[in-house]
């Protein structure tokens, strides 16, 4: 069979695709050499003797999906113009790659639309297990591979939210994760953490996780622990609450891994959740642990496997020496090319980011010769539904489990009988995730600093429930992305409110209250000490526009808030501001989800198409020329 080389194949899956139909397969994929170019595609020969394996942030999408990278991803101080705040082509041309590509569909939002329509759908844990199958062949067998998760696992969707997680867990399972750290994993309660982290088969860790000293010496915690097979109380000298390293034998190498949960889970979600645990950055303790595995363990390599976010984990790979590499989670950046750092004994490690949603696979190999690594290659690959077979168990496995019946876990919220819905009874999770509920006017996306049209429609929904000015809503970066002229389905909404405090509310502030939370929020976003972001978007404001400088101090960069009819925000005034997903209180509103669907449905016109008449984008000062930003649809000064 004659050879295609990668540049034509990649012509031919541009030219051919146009012809097909959504979720059809591409043209290419039909003709005699498919297979082989597709393989060609998704080649990478072993070059080391330990390969890393990483995926990140899935969010609980077991299925392929469609999702938008941000337009914006605007970098302040030393994170100006690095990686990840580069977007469109300024991101591809710093990565070596070409406009109206199939790279460039992966990595960038440029053309989104017809790129959707040519490419398909990424991601899904069939297409993923297909591959990491096939990347542990080409290693040489799974003893010379290790299978990294860096967090956001468990959560993220409708079937995510209603097995507790546990379908993520199974999944994971059949995929073979061999090493997993955590963040929206600790937003179910306690016990079910400690019951998934019971069934999965491999390594929870996080050196920075610890059991409160208050809950050590109660009889409750313990009890809990020792249901659970002492996972949860790694250690009671040092009260981590799990491991904070595992070492693993790859390639008869050993490798070191270092677990980082997300340090701010307890600012970020509802600490009820995990009233025995304390979460931090823990950089001192993070710089003892990795000195004392190299001089005790003695590994060949050290990793960290992070939920810190992009930015969080270079500025830490510059001051924790040891590291060989980091393997990054938290702020979906899907990087192609790693971040190189220099730390501040001399010695380099690679900071990586491996985007969500199951878009990609980072893949390192490690040369390791005489107990240091002596080369590392690393590759990013974006998994395409269309150009990767769906693996056989897994498929069986998604379906078994979405045939299950709602009737068999209600447990939607904390209020348990008070918020499961009777109309859902009797219904499949599929039968109840397929539902169609409208046709969407534009593409609806979220990811981005500022306003996403999929925001816009949770905010719109917020202010049609409790007839406010204003809606608030969380700027979280999980949420999958609904085309132009698709229909958005209850399983589109899911996937952006899926939580287990999904509660509504509405509440009177003051104009000066409204202010103070744009203010706080924009200063964790961007405030140039990396340790001080959260490392989520701006918060999304429905009902109101407002002007942001960026580059200001804290109370200095939001000015002119003015409703949509143009009145100006006064800060002795009260407005009627509603909201969801509440941090310190537990509210008595509907759910999110089901007040989104009722929404749509109820504002759809005649022809089934939802409309949104406007969307908030905020008026941005002084970032015209920044490199993380382009294609704003808002107005720029």
């Amino acid at each position: 069979m004659a050879r295609i080389n990668r540049r034509r194949f990649l012509q031919y899956l541009g030219a051919g695709a146009t012809a097909t139909t959504v979720g059809s397969l591409p043209w290419l994929m039909q003709q005699a050499n498919a297979q082989e170019a597709a393989t060609q595609f998704y080649s990478a020969p072993m070059q080391g003797n330990a390969r890393i394996l990483h995926i990140t942030d899935v969010h609980g999408q077991l299925n392929p999906v469609y999702f938008r990278e941000p337009n914006v991803n605007l970098g302040v101080g030393d994170a100006y113009g690095r990686p990840p705040h580069l977007v469109g082509t300024k991101l591809l041309d710093a990565m070596g790659l070409k406009e109206d590509s199939i790279e460039a569909y992966a990595y960038t939002y440029l053309d989104f639309e017809a790129a959707a329509e040519k490419f398909g759908r990424m991601g899904g844990f069939a297409q993923i297990k297909t591959l990491l199958d096939r990347l542990r062949t080409e290693a040489g067998g799974v003893k010379n591979t290790l299978t990294v998760d860096g967090g956001d696992l468990w959560q993220g969707s409708g079937t995510s939210l209603w097995t507790r997680g546990m379908d993520m867990v199974e999944a994971s399972n059949i995929l073979g994760i061999n090493v997993m750290v955590g963040h929206w994993e600790f937003t179910y309660p306690e016990n079910e953490v400690l019951n998934n982290v019971s069934v999965f088969k491999g390594d929870f860790i996080g050196q920075n996780v610890r059991v409160k000293e208050d809950a050590l010496m109660g009889d409750e915690y313990p009890e809990m622990v020792e249901q659970y097979d002492g996972r949860g109380l790694f250690d009671e000298d040092s009260g981590h609450a799990f491991q904070p390293y595992t070492i693993k034998q790859i390639g008869g190498k050993r490798i070191a891994v270092v677990g980082q949960a997300f340090p701010r889970t307890a600012n970020a979600n509802p600490p009820e959740f995990f009233p025995d645990w304390s979460f931090g950055l823990r950089e001192d303790d993070m710089k003892e642990l990795v000195a004392m595995v190299r001089r005790e363990q003695k590994p060949d390599a050290v990793i960290l496997v992070s939920h810190n976010g992009m930015d969080v984990d270079i500025k830490m790979a510059e001051r924790v020496p040891g590291l060989d590499a980091i393997f990054g989670g938290h702020t979906h950046d899907g990087i192609p090319r790693p971040v190189e750092v220099r730390n501040t004994a001399g010695g380099t490690c690679l900071v990586t980011n491996a985007g969500s949603n199951g878009k990609f696979v980072g893949v390192m190999d490690f040369a390791i010769e005489e107990g240091k690594v002596k080369q590392r290659h690393y590759k990013m690959l974006p998994v395409f539904e269309n150009l990767l077979p769906a693996d056989k168990e897994m498929s069986a496995f998604i379906r078994q489990m979405r045939s299950k019946k709602y009737d068999d876990n209600i447990v939607e919220s904390r209020a348990k009988d008070r918020f499961f819905n009777p109309s859902r009874l009797g219904k499949t999770y599929q039968e109840i995730l397929n539902e169609k509920l409208a046709i969407a006017d534009r593409t609806l996306y979220r990811r981005g600093n500022f306003m996403g049209t999929w925001d816009q429609v949770l905010c719109n929904a917020l202010r049609a429930e409790y007839g406010a000015d204003v809606a608030m809503s969380a700027g979280v970066r999980w949420g999958t992305t609904t085309p132009k002229g698709h229909w958005i389905t209850m399983e589109d909404v899911m996937t952006q409110c899926a939580m287990t405090y999904g509660e509504t509310y509405v509440n009177e502030m003051t104009g000066a209250q409204l202010l103070n939370v744009l203010e706080q929020v924009a200063d964790n976003l961007f405030d140039p000490d990396p340790y001080l972001q959260s490392g989520g978007d701006m918060v999304r404001i429905g009902g109101m526009d407002y002007t942001i400088q960026p580059d200001k101090p804290l109370n200095q960069r939001i000015t002119d808030a003015r409703l949509d009819n143009g009145e100006r925000i006064d800060p002795n005034k009260t407005y009627k501001v509603a909201g969801w997903a509440v941090v310190n209180r537990t509210p008595e509103g509907r759910l999110m989800w089901d007040v989104v669907r009722d929404y749509i449905v109820n504002h759809k016109s005649k022809d089934q198409i939802l409309r949104l008449a406007k969307i908030n984008h905020p008026k941005l000062v002084g970032v015209s020329n920044n490199p993380g930003i382009a294609d704003y649809p808002g107005e720029l000064a």
